[in-house]
């Protein structure tokens, strides 16, 4: 094995590997996402007889397809796309800069609590930076139930940009930052235990197989586990987010008020389990979303690591014969 030293990856590098893991993973699993979110907001005050109305996720996926078209189930796609590039990069950019300010001064070592504590800040920051407009934009998106039959039954927002629009000049643009407290709290015990549970497990394994890269079925398998841990964890702060995220007007209360007042008509008038409405599509989602990312940030990260060490040395060959 070579002795050749590496750079460590630039901000460049975990923009271009995480843009390109965002965009596979959120062309891949969207569809999940909009069945959670219609099962999140699925609730007791509707007109149609309860046993119209699909309990399960496949069920869901099912009446979708059937009354609105397949393509209903990439509603919401174009705000994902859109801020997916500087989602990912803020989050794996973000992780590596605490990452490094945690790390032991005199070994380099970071510690399982570091790893965390630089998932809680990375969550926070992609969470206020660009999860939480993208997430109010794709929530009412999903949210919106049109026939494929009815030409007089159109949609209030055609896209992911005439949302936006129209959601900051009838709602002025802070209403892109609604549940941006329950955002960042999802994002962060998201990243946290997703960050921590990966490192960990893939340190494990590069141990036990005495190797210095794992392979990719590995480091999605990784992915795919760690992946599902936050969900399981953070349920109701989703469920509650999304609630608020996808009323046009709760009135002028404050944030802390409206995740009262939505907590507790959930308690009052649908009962706990609630809560935990769209669990497993979340699950779902979230798991092959992760082991995705992780698959292909690897990859494209060991791509551009490998190019740009060939160019080095090209361009040492090229200086030592010059």
């Amino acid at each position: 094995m070579g002795t050749t030293q590496t750079s460590k990856p630039t901000i460049s590098t975990h923009l271009l590997a995480g843009g390109a893991a965002g965009l596979v993973e959120a062309m891949c699993c969207h569809p999940l996402d909009t069945i959670k979110v219609r099962m999140q907001l699925r609730n007791s005050r509707r007109l149609a007889p309860d046993a119209a109305i699909p309990k399960s996720f496949l069920g869901v996926g099912q009446r979708i397809v059937q009354r609105e078209g397949v393509f209903a189930l990439y509603k919401g796609l174009g705000a994902v796309v859109t801020g997916i590039v500087p989602k990912m990069a803020i989050r794996f950019s973000s992780f590596e800069a605490y990452k490094s300010w945690l790390a032991n001064p005199h070994t380099g070592k970071v510690s399982t609590l570091g790893v965390f504590t630089a998932g809680l800040g990375a969550g926070i920051t992609e969470a206020v930076a660009v999860v939480t407009p993208m997430d109010v934009i794709k929530i009412r998106l999903q949210a919106q139930r049109h026939s494929t039959v009815d030409p007089m039954d159109v949609p209030k927002y055609r896209n992911a940009i005439h949302a936006a629009f129209t959601i900051v000049k009838e709602e002025g643009p802070m209403a892109l930052y609604k549940g941006v407290a329950l955002t960042a709290l999802r994002q962060a015990t998201n990243q946290a235990v997703n960050f921590t549970v990966y490192q960990e497990f893939k340190r494990i394994a590069r141990q036990m197989q005495s190797v210095d890269e794992l392979p990719s079925y590995q480091h999605l398998i990784l992915g795919g586990v760690s992946g599902a841990m936050g969900p399981i964890s953070n349920a109701p702060i989703d469920t509650i987010k999304t609630r608020i995220q996808k009323a046009t007007s709760i009135g002028r209360e404050s944030g802390w008020s409206r995740f009262v007042i939505v907590t507790r008509e959930i308690a009052q008038k649908e009962g706990y389990r609630a809560f935990y409405r769209g669990l497993t599509p979340r699950i779902l989602r979230v798991a092959p979303g992760q082991a995705i990312t992780f698959m292909v940030y690897e990859k494209v990260k060991s791509w551009i690591d490998l190019w740009n060490s060939s160019s080095q040395h090209m361009r040492v060959s090229n200086e030592k014969y010059a």
